[in-house]
């Protein structure tokens, strides 16, 4: 039974490179071509294939129905949890989570430093959308010509010295952390806090997420807190493999073009 099952789900991936007949599938999976009929039929019946009218096969519709509901159905703060939980337990600082929804992004999860000193930052509440290591790991994953309208549209408030001042700067650190990806956000919004961040992807390479430790110069510098950045990243990976059901790394920085 488990050589069946693992013969028909091979037939998937083959169909995922485009039609194929009877004979290629076969051949694929070097069976008989009456074997390959009968597992055809049955990912048939249930609309994972479809048989064409030129008698090859393609993928059906409720493959693709099914995938989206997964998806949809997929919580990325549950995910999330226990690995940013572990993070924390590995450094002691402040751990947040947050996604871009309706032109904001929002915190969604937090993991408290162990630190006597602590942030403000609350679960539900936007960020500092021009300066936040978060934000401009998500922003930086939408297309350019979105990117440059949403620039435009921003203020710029100069909370310190080192905030962004500007739409062309916002834009050219946004370019930065898409060709890297990583971000920091270190004095931007208050002086004495510091940030490193990495995005969280899908199953199809998007950003979906993105996470962030965070502490305050009393306990570490910023030169401190950015050796943190390669277990910050391998977190991130580990969400996003998790997220999107997949065993390779997820967190390669995107090419221009693609979102």
């Amino acid at each position: 039974m488990s050589q069946t099952v693992d013969r028909a789900l091979s037939i998937l991936p083959l169909l995922a490179e485009g039609p194929a007949d009877l004979g290629q599938v076969a051949e694929r999976l070097g069976v008989h071509k009456s074997t390959a009929l009968r597992l055809l039929r049955t990912l048939h019946e249930h609309g994972l294939v479809y048989r064409q009218s030129d008698q090859r096969y393609r993928l059906g519709a409720r493959l693709f129905a099914l995938a989206q509901e997964a998806v949809e159905n997929l919580d990325i703060r549950e995910i999330a949890h226990p690995h940013l939980v572990r993070l924390n337990e590995q450094c002691g600082h402040t751990v947040h989570l947050a996604v871009y929804e309706e032109g904001e992004v929002l915190y969604i999860d937090k993991v408290e430093s162990r630190y006597p000193v602590r942030m403000y930052s609350r679960i539900g509440k936007p960020v500092a959308i021009t300066v936040a290591a978060v934000a401009k790991l998500l922003l930086a994953d939408l297309p350019e010509p979105e990117r440059r309208v949403l620039a435009e549209k921003l203020d710029y408030p100069m909370y310190t010295a080192r905030s962004i001042p500007n739409a062309p700067a916002f834009l050219k650190e946004l370019a930065t952390v898409r060709e890297q990806g990583w971000a920091t956000d270190l004095g931007g919004h208050e002086e004495s806090i510091n940030c490193v961040g990495a995005p969280i992807r899908g199953t199809d390479g998007g950003v979906v997420a993105a996470m962030s430790v965070s502490a305050p110069n009393v306990v570490v510098t910023a030169d401190e807190l950015l050796t943190l950045l390669p277990l910050v990243r391998r977190t991130a990976d580990a969400i996003s493999r998790e997220y999107s059901g997949s065993n390779t790394p997820a967190n390669t920085p995107a090419k221009e073009g693609s979102s």
